[in-house]
């Protein structure tokens, strides 16, 4: 079953689920982490439904450079990372 975790900075703002499940696509996994908690999808997706610029995901430790579609299938044994892009100088 695909497992989901969300970088711990998040938890400062919002509840950030961790949980398996049975969703066959990225899309469908982070629709389940929102309606655990609704508030979580505003600081993972913009109003467009887009990813944030500084949000990053993983799927299998391999990052994923569309934000805007979220169709990847995934596998029995997948792991999504949900993290914040960092910068600075």
């Amino acid at each position: 079953m695909p497992r989901i975790r969300f970088t711990p900075q998040l938890r400062r703002f919002t509840s950030t689920p961790e949980f398996d499940s049975s969703a066959p696509t990225l899309r469908a996994l982070l629709d389940e982490a929102f309606a655990v908690n609704p508030a979580l999808r505003g600081y993972v997706l913009d109003d467009q439904g887009h990813l944030r610029p500084n949000v990053v995901v993983f799927i299998d430790g391999q990052r994923r450079t569309d934000r805007f579609g979220f169709d990847e299938a995934l596998a029995p044994g997948s792991t999504v990372h949900v993290l914040q892009a960092l910068s600075g100088g």
